[in-house]
Order: structure tokens, then sequence, then C-alpha cells
């Protein structure tokens, strides 16, 4: 068989052309990524559930979901974990080979079932459902070299301008933060709780029920009698949004009129939804957010594509604010990929070389290696 391509040169090359062509054309369309697709799908389910603890959070939300997520058809196994800030995350595996899309609409159907035995704060916040691996493929950070910013506008900005834009790319499972939300807080004071004869719950309740969005209708009906020349929509303030707006919320009336108000027993203030994350760059204040790929992702699109929407944004950055690129897994791929082509080129002038020292129809030259039988 060697003799056959070696007194055949043009031949040879013509099929090695066709070789060469075909690997470029599966190279440009097949998936990249570090690791073979050897990794079965799995889903991510997230709650959250203000105020408990690891065990509190463990009875009533853990128990309610898993019971209904187990048994999920071609699932292999589940795990989950919840901790003191009220936070439950729970990560479902299935079978490899299953339909990553519809192994995700299965536990989304499933924690819907789930949603009546769940904490009515629970339900408001909601429960997330998405299909995501556990590994991060991507992390950058945003931080002010000048401490101009501190990290509840750097997370704000980020939610704003960046994470909504990156959620978006195909091949994204999520976007995990390192940072809190800026968040409304609200600090009781207990001894004059204690001493007007409220509780936290009666706080709580009171500003459930003058914090919310109702519609109120319109003046005048359609259609409209021939005396009515016009209708108006009625529009009332609902949503509160300052702390102005908290401390006037009326938490208890007496029997003679007088109010007690949220900042008579409270004191309320702008700040992080929660202290338990603290993220620095370079020893300044920082916020950082990771890159989590969904299973048949194309990792090097897709961070390529991540780090193209960053790049454009840095660019409209307020001042004193830049970002950094904390850990990149396609580093990796992108160098394996470089010797993949410079062994490629190699193996070429290798077999350009041997066709053309040894002997061909015609000519006589020195007999090489693969044709001295001959």
């Amino acid at each position: 068989m060697a003799k056959f391509f070696i007194n055949r040169p043009i031949f040879a090359i013509v099929i090695a052309i066709l070789i060469v062509i075909l690997g470029i054309i599966s190279a440009v369309n097949l998936p990249i990524a570090q690791y073979p697709q050897i990794s079965p799908p799995s889903v991510r389910v997230g709650a959250n559930y203000t105020g408990a603890n690891a065990s509190v959070v463990d009875e009533t939300v853990a128990q309610a979901i898993e019971e209904q997520v187990n048994g999920t058809q071609g699932m292999d196994y589940m795990s989950s974990s919840s901790n003191d800030t009220g936070a439950y995350s729970l990560s479902v595996t299935f079978n490899l080979g299953t339909d990553g899309d519809m192994d995700s609409v299965k536990v989304q159907n499933n924690v819907s079932a789930a949603n009546a035995s769940l904490p009515s704060d629970v339900q408001t916040a909601g429960v997330t459902t998405r299909k995501a691996s556990n590994d991060m493929a991507y992390m950058v950070t945003l931080y002010s070299p000048n401490e101009t910013y501190d990290a509840k506008f750097l997370k704000n900005y980020a939610d704003i301008y960046l994470i909504d834009k990156i959620k978006r790319i195909s091949g994204v499972g999520d976007v995990q933060p390192f940072g809190s939300d800026y968040s409304m807080r609200i600090w009781l004071n207990p001894d004059k709780l204690s001493e007007l004869g409220l509780t936290v719950s009666d706080v709580s309740n009171a500003i459930k029920e003058q914090n919310v969005q109702a519609p109120v209708g319109s003046i005048g009906q359609l259609p409209a009698p021939k005396t009515q020349e016009k209708q108006f929509t009625g529009k009332v303030k609902g949503r509160l949004t300052s702390v102005d707006d908290f401390s006037n919320i009326i938490v208890k009336s007496g029997s003679n009129g007088a109010f007690v108000r949220l900042k008579d027993v409270a004191r309320i203030e702008t700040g992080n939804k929660s202290n338990s994350t603290e993220s620095k760059v370079d020893g300044h204040v920082g916020v950082g957010f990771g890159i989590q790929l969904t299973n048949d992702a194309n990792a090097m699109e897709t961070v390529q594509n991540v780090q193209e929407i960053i790049k454009n944004a840095s660019k409209t950055f307020p001042p004193d604010m830049k970002y950094k690129e904390m850990m990149d897994n396609t580093l990796y791929i992108q160098q394996s990929i470089t010797e993949v082509v410079k062994t490629f080129f190699e193996a070429l002038l290798l077999v350009v070389i041997i066709i053309y020292s040894c002997k061909v129809p015609g000519r006589r030259s020195f007999r090489c290696w693969p044709c001295r039988y001959h």
C-alpha cells in the first residue's frame, strides 16, 4: 500500500488535500470544549427563603421540592445544599444521552407542582430552574481603582448593563454573581417594639400591605354615553422607592387617632441585601460574576461572545470603573488548538519531504526508509 501511494504522488496529494478540507470543515462546525461531551446533562433549581436558617430551609423548601423532583424520568441522581442566608440550590443530574432541554422542562413541571407547598415568601421570590453545568468557564470582576464606587453600585451596574445581556448569549446556562443586590434595609428596635406591643410579623405585614402596586381602574365607561366626553385612567403611587416612603408606613393606629409609623420603631437605610459576600481586586472593592455554560455549549464561541459584550460595554463605563478577567478555561483550549495546528503543519511538511525524496516514475533518486524494499 505504501508503494502504491509513493509511486503516485499526485494521487496521494489530492487525497491529502481532501482530508485537509474535510478536517477544516469539521473544525469550524463542531463544538469546541476542554473535554469531550461525556458529562451528563444537569439542571439547577434555586430558591431563597429570606430570614430562614439552613434547618428551616431544609424542612420547608428542600423537602417540598425534592419530593416532587425525585423520580423524574431519566434522572440519575440529585444533590442539594442549604445555607443560613436562606438560599437553596438543587442540582439534578440526568443519564448520559438524554435531551437537556426536555430534562429542564420535566424538572420545571415537577417544581411547579411543589409551589403550593412552599412558604409564601419563597413563592413571592420565585423558584428558578436552569439548564447549566456546575463548572465555571469564565469569571470577570468589576472594580474601582480609586474607590469611587462601592460594591452596591458595582453590583447594580452589572445587573443592569452586563448580566442581562450575557444571559441572552447562546450556550450560557447561568451567571453567578459574587455580590449582594441593592435593597432597602430596615433595622428594628426591639425595645420600642416591646413598648408599643408590636411584633416583627406586624411590621412585615404592614410593609407587604402598603408596598403594593395595585390597579385602580378608570373613570368613565366605554362605550361612553352621549353626556360623557372623556375617560381617565387612574394612577396611584404603589411601590415604595425611597427611605422617606418606607419611613412613613403606618404600622399601628391607636384609638385616639395616633399612628405608629415605621420610622418610630426602626432605622431605614439603603444598603446590601446581604453582607455574606465580599470581593476585592488588587486590594480594591470589586464585584465578580462567573459564567456557567450548558452541557452542549461551544465553550470557545460562548466565552468569546461574553468577552465581546464586556469589551463593548467597557467603552461606556463610568470614570474610574474597570474590569479584569479572573479565570478563563478556554485559554487551555486555545493552546491545545495551537499545538494541534503546529503538529499538523509539521506532519504535512514531513509527508511532502518523504514523497519527493522517494523514487518517482521517470526519475531515479535515493531510497528512503518506506521504499527500501523496491
